[in-house]
């Protein structure tokens, strides 16, 4: 990790394809919520948990594993793939070649859709995996992945 683990978690908050329609697309799904306000809702529970937030949405593939690459630089990840959870395997290739802990978030239960969506490529390199809490998953994210933060801060002094 090469972050400063002294210093604040830096985290990045990032959506894939279709989440900047969120308040708009199918709200008996998503809910009325807009992208906007859950970056706005997870970088205030961010700072009053200490840790610093950076926001990011992409419907593009790539522009989304260059993200997760230059999280490298930074404490953790807390990521809504949206689709590209049941076949990017360009995306959890990323997530895999990052030593930087990410948990996956989903607003709907995934489970409880078309059947595609059961399986996700991307959640079995991920440090943690919420799903069907709605936008609240996002703060469960972030809470989760402060956690895994902490805990390697841990081991980290005791090495």
């Amino acid at each position: 990790m090469s972050h400063d683990s002294s210093a604040r978690p830096a985290v990045l908050l990032l959506n894939g394809p279709n989440l900047n329609l969120l308040g708009h697309r199918d709200p008996a799904q998503y809910g009325t919520t807009s992208l906007a306000d859950i970056e706005r809702r997870v970088t205030e529970l961010g700072a009053e948990l200490g840790a610093d937030v950076e926001c990011a949405q992409s419907n593009h593939e790539g522009v989304l594993v260059e993200h997760v690459h230059r999280a490298r630089d930074l404490d953790g990840v807390v990521v809504n793939p949206g689709a590209f959870a049941h076949y990017s395997i360009a995306l959890r290739d990323a997530v895999d070649a990052v030593d930087t802990p990410c948990v996956e978030v989903h607003i709907s239960n995934v489970y409880a859709r078309e059947e595609f969506r059961h399986t996700s490529v991307t959640a079995p390199v991920m440090q943690g995996y919420i799903a069907g809490c709605g936008v609240t998953g996002y703060e469960l994210g972030l809470r989760a992945v402060l956690a895994r933060i902490a805990e390697r801060r841990a081991a980290a002094g005791r090495a």
